[in-house]
């Protein structure tokens, strides 16, 4: 009996170290380290963007040819996001952080230096597969950290980089432009990976737990998934390609994407099938049956879909319909991003107090309402309107982002929370590619619906445009021109006026679109499981 109870001491004592875990340094030092890096790689996925024609003039490249800078990078990048906590299990999570701010840090420099655009590709799919495990492992530190309590502040911190980084990339990518050289929007990334490489060495451990896991499995011989690796692969990354390439082909008009969609749709069946059945397999999708987990996910997909897509419309608005110059239309979204930093980390205090489920149903009410709101935009409006339209919008993503990423975590073990952060910036990534091609296939196809309409009344039968057909010719004739001349004049005048009202209503059509589709969200919300305030599970 004596020996039984000093074994089960023996047992005790570990299991009571690891349940009073704490890091060596303050959390809060910690969370702004691996934030660092992290917001870097989110500023990557926008910041070349404005570039683009400055890197195609520069390397003798077409402006189609030169968009593979951005997809190649969003393909790496979505491939190693679900393998990540996979990785860490392999080598541990703060070398495997350390290991992808290196790469990302030194493939930054490559990309600064390519002499050709395929040497830039090529440095950029090997970025993306850096830049792809910092923020699944930055969720996992954080996850482990900080308590339950606590831990809706860090995520506010993590929140602030992932949301504020792209709506500032193209701001900051178009004044490096023009300022200096495309190629510093890569070289400024290197100072900060040296600072992230080294606060990360000796701020940053693996907890007790999560080593004793790794012995464990080491022990038990971890076999390495390559169908896992290699179905993933081929079905994320064509997917990527589908989304990124669909509407400049004229989608499934094009043998190519037909090809890319039959690849990824495979490529994901098999995965799926596979994982399920494998024994070791390299993405945990048994998590997604816990009903927050994937009640979470989909909501973290669809955040993507609102934030990226919201951010391709506004700007291209201000530009194309109002008139206005990429740094005022850069300016309109930067105020957006301000708020979400000044509100995160309320919402984080919140937290502690009020259920996610409750702010994550606020946070759903004010992105519908906003979004809603942005369908009273017209040819009018201010950039005072638009800059206050994104800051109402922004508000309700600050209410979305962290609330969801913390119950996210409620019911997930914490020898799980690498792979669960794997999944929720998956979802995030793909919905952000999912939102982009959304609205710019309805912007298009919507465009050319309402000019075919409104072109319907443009004809001399109708006595309204006869009359200010009439009208603009005689202001042309009054001004000096013949009277052939002012005939033209007046008639492409119109025609002007009508492309640009067909504009105004196909981006109207988008955002109704994602009003809509975010406020049938609303109820998801109730579904989900009741958590204690800070994210704990609720006592049964």
């Amino acid at each position: 009996m004596a020996s039984n109870a000093a074994t089960a001491d023996a047992i005790a004592i570990p299991q009571r170290q690891e349940a009073v875990w704490k890091p060596k340094y303050n959390p809060w030092l910690i969370a702004l380290t691996v934030t660092l890096a992290s917001f870097m790689e989110v500023l990557d996925t926008s910041i070349a963007n404005v570039a683009l024609p400055h890197i195609a003039g520069n390397l003798s490249a077409s402006q189609d040819e030169a968009t593979w800078v951005l997809t190649s990078y969003l393909v790496s990048n979505a491939i190693i996001l679900p393998l990540s906590g996979w990785m860490s299990m392999m080598i541990g999570r703060r070398n495997f952080y350390m290991s992808c701010v290196a790469v990302f840090t030194v493939s930054s420099f490559l990309c600064g230096i390519a002499p050709t655009l395929g040497a830039l590709v090529l440095f950029r799919i090997i970025q993306g597969i850096g830049g792809g495990g910092l923020q699944p492992s930055e969720q996992a530190i954080l996850a482990d950290t900080f308590p339950p309590e606590k831990r809706g502040m860090a995520f506010a911190v993590y929140g602030i980089a992932v949301v504020t980084a792209p709506a500032i990339g193209p701001t900051l990518g178009g004044w490096i432009t023009d300022n200096f050289d495309w190629r510093w929007i890569f070289f400024i990334n290197i100072p900060v990976g040296f600072v992230s490489i080294f606060l990360t060495r000796f701020m940053v451990q693996d907890p007790p737990y999560f080593e004793k896991q790794r012995k464990e499995n080491k022990r038990a011989g971890l076999r390495v998934d390559y169908w896992g690796i290699i179905f993933i692969a081929i079905g994320l990354g064509f997917l990527q390609i589908m989304l990124d390439k669909g509407e400049r082909d004229d989608w499934f008009a094009s043998d190519f994407i037909r090809l890319c969609a039959f690849l990824a749709a495979a490529g994901l069946v098999m995965a799926i099938v596979w994982e399920l059945r494998v024994k070791d397999p390299v993405v945990d999708l048994s998590l997604l049956k816990e009903r927050n987990f994937r009640i979470s996910a989909f909501f973290m997909f669809m955040v993507g879909v609102v934030l990226l897509g919201s951010t391709v419309l506004i700007p291209q608005y201000l530009q194309l319909v109002m008139g206005y110059s990429a740094t005022d239309a850069g300016l309109a979204i930067s105020p957006g991003g301000v708020l979400i930093i000044v509100v995160l980390p309320f919402v984080g205090f919140m937290l502690g107090k009020i259920e996610a489920r409750w702010l994550i149903l606020v946070g759903l009410i004010i992105t519908s309402l906003a979004l809603w709101n942005m369908t009273n935009f017209d040819t009018e409006m201010s950039l005072r309107t638009a800059i206050f339209a994104r800051c109402y919008q922004a508000l309700g993503l600050a209410f979305l982002f962290v609330p969801i990423n913390t119950a996210a975590y409620a019911f997930v073990p914490r020898t799980k929370n690498n792979a669960a952060s794997g999944l929720v910036n998956l979802a995030r990534n793909v919905g952000g590619s999912v939102g982009i091609s959304l609205v710019t296939s309805i912007l298009t196809r919507r465009t050319q619906f309402h000019q075919a309409r409104l072109t319907e009344f443009t004809n001399s039968t109708n006595p309204q445009m006869s009359q200010a057909l009439a009208g603009a010719q005689n202001a042309l004739v009054q001004h000096g021109a013949t009277i052939s001349d002012a005939s033209k004049q007046a008639y492409g005048n119109i025609m002007f006026v009508v492309q640009r009202q067909a504009s105004v209503l196909a981006y109207i059509d988008c955002f109704y679109l994602l009003a809509i589709v975010f406020g049938c969200l609303i109820p998801l919300a109730f579904v989900m499981k009741k958590t204690k305030p800070g994210g704990g599970v609720a006592a049964h």
